[in-house]
């Protein structure tokens, strides 16, 4: 085993300074509990055999894997400069250009950000999966709790496992280097420096300025798909988010609801029993519909914004294709003009030449599985949410029935009375 020992778990110490936004508490999903008089769902079947074929899938994929990476077990520091969090790697894998069959190293956000910075300047038109957004001072409060920083840990393994899924980035040096090394200060060292990354921001913002002459049709179309797909996953995101602030309010508002009628209960002696019944069946829908924030803050929530999410990137990936494109149009049209010394500026538009060509068919090769992905991860999370609104509404009603059977039942047993009276 290489790396650090893990050190005890202390999850519930404090978050680094400079560490990203929180994101939404994640909790676990429910299901009905034995005994219940719920009726079953009427797609459970479906659901179930859905459930199996994703299971089989799912096998399938982790027979044909090499890798398998695991992050967990976060732990605080604390030191008079900083304090800041780091999460155990823990990496299992059979290729022959790892050293050992498993590895144990801790990392903090800030090398998840150099390993996607890297992974972003080698491949430039690959899609790298995001990170959760950086920490910002409204979020002070919540990112000192365990719930925050498991939420994190969960994307964080999200992350690196979409990234040992990626036939070219799985195989990328930085990422060996990211798994394997116990410290990663020599190889940031090894990195860009300010005056480099400042020239190459320069030479972008001058591409970008310059525009292209030219565009492919297919990229014209995959930048309108983008910008389509960015705008839907920002309303769909924002109004989830509404809806869910609607439900905790709502069962704010059951929880102050349901202890009334028991109050009331016992001032209206003829009334006591129905009284009591409503206020249990506000009670039992209040429960509920915790159980049904919580869902969607787990499943559907941190799914719509992770795509939010992967929209700037998809976005941040054509700018560079067609930073690359403009470069070398630029390049081509210096050449045109040029009447000496041309050997040296023609194989500097050979090279770009070969960089364009490679960049626009590693964003169609990556372009195509990232929405079959996309596709398969945001249909699961509808899905699973559908059938858990289903469930949410059939307890709720069948609380509700049973009242209503109760108060028919007493019904009937007072006029019986009545009449045999």
């Amino acid at each position: 085993m290489s790396g650090a020992k893990v050190p005890a778990d202390i999850s519930g110490h404090m978050l680094d300074l400079d560490e990203e936004e929180d994101l939404e508490v994640f909790s676990k999903n429910t299901s009905l509990a034995e005994g219940n008089p719920m009726p079953n769902s009427p797609d459970s079947m479906v659901n179930q055999f859905r459930l199996d074929e994703e299971n089989e899938e799912e096998q399938q994929g982790a027979i044909n894997k090499d890798i398998f990476v695991t992050v967990d077990n976060p732990e605080s520091h604390i030191s008079a400069i900083e304090t800041f969090i780091t999460y155990r790697v823990v990496t299992r894998t059979t290729r022959s250009e790892f050293d050992s069959s498993e590895y144990e190293v801790r990392r903090r956000y800030q090398d998840f950000l150099w390993l996607k910075s890297r992974l972003e300047e080698n491949y430039p038109t690959l899609i790298v999966h995001p990170l959760p957004e950086k920490f910002v001072m409204k979020s002070m409060v919540e990112r000192f709790n365990d719930d925050f920083i498991e939420t994190r840990r969960k994307a964080l393994h999200r992350f690196l496992n979409r990234i040992t899924e990626h036939p070219i980035l799985s195989c990328s040096h930085h990422f060996k280097v990211f798994l394997t090394d116990e410290e990663l200060a020599p190889h940031r060292k090894l990195g860009p420096g300010f005056l480099s990354r400042m020239s190459e921001t320069m030479r972008a913002m001058a591409n970008s300025v310059r525009g292209l002459r030219s565009k492919l049709e297919e990229f014209a179309i995959m930048q309108e798909y983008v910008d389509d797909f960015s705008n839907n996953m920002c309303s769909v995101d924002k109004v989830t988010h509404r809806i869910t602030k609607e439900h905790r309010e709502y069962m704010d508002e059951l929880k102050q609801y349901g202890p009334t009628y028991f109050q009331w209960a016992e001032s209206e002696e003829l009334l006591a029993e129905p009284l009591k019944g409503v206020g249990s069946c506000v009670e039992k829908c209040s429960k509920e519909t915790e159980e049904q924030i919580q869902y969607l803050s787990e499943v559907l929530v941190p799914t719509l914004h992770e795509y939010v999410l992967c929209a700037d990137t998809l976005k941040a990936v054509m700018r560079r294709r067609d930073n690359i494109q403009a470069e070398f149009e630029a390049k081509n049209e210096a050449l045109a003009s040029k009447t000496t010394d041309k050997e040296m500026l023609q194989e500097e538009v050979d090279d770009l030449a070969d960089r364009v060509e490679q960049a626009n068919n590693a964003l169609r090769g990556d372009w195509s599985r990232w929405r079959t992905s996309m596709r398969a991860d945001l249909k699961s999370a509808f899905i699973s949410t559908a059938a858990k609104n289903v469930d949410y509404y059939e307890k709720c009603l069948a609380v509700w029935e049973s009242f209503l059977l109760s108060q028919r039942g007493e019904s009937m047993e007072q006029r019986n009375g009545a009449d045999a009276s």
